[in-house]
């Protein structure tokens, strides 16, 4: 379903419903709230005084029967003075309230964006693998970024201000309405085509902001794709072509966004335009009233001020629907992330890996089956059963389904069919860091974070930098972090930019070995290393490997001569196993692969 689509089938209810989706942010923070709309009483009272007593002045001065009693058996001194004292305590009231009001609602805002914030990302790094295959980086940043500030600024300069000046407008007409119900009545009809205008131009503002913020997310999308991508972007030339495609897109969201300062800017001038209007009538048909001696020049003053009292409001209530409006339009995109289901969720009653030696390790597929798409299958029933302390390898052509099984057996992916099970309990009965506690993964790319070295192989949990040593030590890269600038302190910048392949790659050795996992699986883990540094880590590997399961992806065969079986797939199926003498000898598909390797190797 298309944007322009979404948003032609919106209603006032759905709105009404995406704002109810993020009202539970704000009973989070109900008492600074409630200050917040306290204050609105005396500001709004403060307000439509004013005009009361400038309106009083004059009359004061020119003595009109329109003029209060406590005034009329003043001097000219003393009344002007009561009158300016009092216009002077509602400025300092509403200039003192308007900024511990402005201070709240903003506060408000924020920390009710960053409420939103963290539960989209524990949302978004909850979702599957599957979801991630799918879905462009650049899209996710937008999203948790751009489209959540705009949602804060529903309530921080939106949905608060809205209220705010619905209530100032209700108690500016209620107060004309008691003293001059004629004036009263013209400003209140020019308020029927002002609502019209805002409805109209605010619709096709949320129409034209959705489709900018489509464009924003690809635009982001494209700028992360291409810095990920810079290597190969400038190894293969492809500056000018890549500038000009992300011209285009950027073409498209700059023109998307001018159609939102258009509608935007034309709520402000159609306003003007009324407002003018408005007190133009006013100055007629109050002419007309003092003409018939029916209105003083005092009340004329004081509605011409309401007029631009009650304007006022309006200009900034159009203006905090605009950002209502694209608050809405983050709220849809939100919403549908938030929506997306969380595939893979722990059990409630979940149950724990046993702990006796004899069952260490043992994982068994049993007709398992893995279908990104209906009849699309990537595994197809999958039948192994793999020993405790047994070193198992897994090969086959590209696509086979090789990395598909590891992903599957870590719970990344939900199998379609079938079940998996370690130590004779289904993976689905076990939470996901119970499972993953238990299974330890070396991948051909490891991925370093931002931070020091220590950090990199503890990742949160609570280990001892003597623990950490001790892994580093058992897996012999400790020499090669002491060499480092800082040893274990050392920063290692994002991605681990500042390390080479290998260097990473050790790091992830570390990582495995703390954790002491009771199945270790390597997928063609030692593929960056060179000659020498291979050599060290298998013979810690070796170590490491004593007492655990071990499952090898490999696609050098010659790596995996001494592994206790060979599973062997071919489109997603298991067409041979055995060891690698069992399997040469069969001459089947991996005899071929392998004769294939060693011909390459000759050449």
């Amino acid at each position: 379903m298309t944007g322009s689509t979404l948003l032609s089938s919106r209603s006032p209810q759905n709105d009404w419903r995406l704002f109810l989706r993020v009202v539970p942010y704000a009973r989070r923070h109900l008492r600074l709230l409630s200050v917040a709309l306290t204050l609105l009483i005396p500001l709004s009272v403060a307000g439509a005084v004013q005009p009361i007593l400038i309106g009083q002045a004059i009359s004061f001065l020119r003595d009109e029967p329109s003029t209060y009693a406590f005034l009329r058996d003043r001097t000219l001194t003393t009344g002007i003075d009561i009158l300016s004292g009092l216009l002077l305590l509602t400025v300092l009231v509403r200039f003192s309230l308007q900024a511990v009001e402005g201070y709240l609602v903003q506060r408000v805002g924020q920390e009710m964006t960053a409420d939103i914030r963290d539960d989209l990302f524990h949302h978004v790094t909850s979702l599957a693998a599957t979801f991630f295959d799918r879905t462009p980086v650049g899209q996710l940043i937008t999203r948790l970024t751009s489209d959540v500030e705009a949602l804060g600024d529903v309530f921080s300069t939106g949905a608060i201000g809205i209220v705010s000046d619905l209530f100032s407008i209700l108690v500016i007409v209620v107060t004309m309405f008691t003293i001059q119900w004629q004036l009263a009545l013209l400003l209140v009809l020019m308020l029927v085509p002002i609502a019209g205008v805002i409805v109209y131009f605010q619709y096709q503002y949320r129409k034209a902001n959705y489709k900018a913020r489509e464009e924003l997310s690809a635009l982001n999308a494209n700028l992360q794709e291409n810095i990920l991508g810079i290597n190969v972007v400038q190894l293969f030339r492809r500056e000018r072509f890549n500038a000009e495609l992300f011209r285009q897109i950027n073409q498209r969201y700059v023109k998307e966004v001018d159609r939102t300062i258009f509608y935007d800017s034309a709520v402000s001038a159609t306003l003007e335009w009324i407002s003018l209007i408005a007190i133009a009538g006013v100055l007629w048909l109050g002419g007309v009233r003092i003409l018939q001696e029916a209105l003083t020049f005092g009340t004329l003053s004081t509605f011409i001020l309401f007029g631009q009292r009650l304007f006022n409001p309006l200009q900034q209530l159009a203006e905090k629907f605009t950002a209502i409006q694209a608050g809405f339009t983050a709220v849809e995109r939100i919403n549908d992330l938030m929506n997306r289901p969380v595939e893979i969720r722990d059990p409630e009653h979940p149950q724990t890996l046993p702990a006796t030696a004899e069952s260490l390790g043992e994982v068994r597929f049993e007709q398992v089956s893995l279908a990104y798409k209906p009849d699309e299958y990537v595994l197809h029933d999958l039948n192994f059963v793999i020993y405790p302390g047994e070193k198992v390898a897994i090969v086959g052509p590209t696509g086979a389904g090789k990395s598909s099984i590891i992903r599957l057996l870590c719970r990344l992916y939900e199998a379609s069919q079938g079940q998996i099970l370690v130590d004779g309990i289904n993976i689905r009965e076990l939470t996901q860091a119970e499972l993953r506690r238990h299974v330890g993964v070396i991948l051909q790319d490891s991925f370093l974070f931002a931070g020091d070295v220590k950090s990199n192989i503890a990742l949160g949990e609570d280990y001892t930098l003597k623990e950490i040593k001790a892994a580093a030590q058992q897996m012999n890269v400790d020499q090669f972090i002491q060499q480092l600038p800082q040893g274990y302190d050392t920063l290692l910048r994002e991605r681990g930019t500042n390390l080479s392949g290998g260097q990473k790659q050790l790091l992830a050795f570390a990582r495995a070995a703390i954790r002491n996992p009771r199945i270790l699986v390597l997928d063609e883990a030692t593929a960056n290393l060179d000659v020498g540094t291979e050599a060290m880590i298998q013979e810690a590997l070796e170590r490491l490997l004593v007492g655990r399961t071990a499952i090898i992806i490999a696609h050098r065969l010659s790596t995996i001569r001494n592994v206790d079986r060979i599973l062997v797939l071919k489109r997603g199926q298991l067409v041979e196993f055995g060891s690698h003498e069992t399997l040469i000898q069969q001459g089947g598909l991996y005899a071929s692969l392998y004769e294939l390797q060693l011909l390459g190797q000759a050449v």
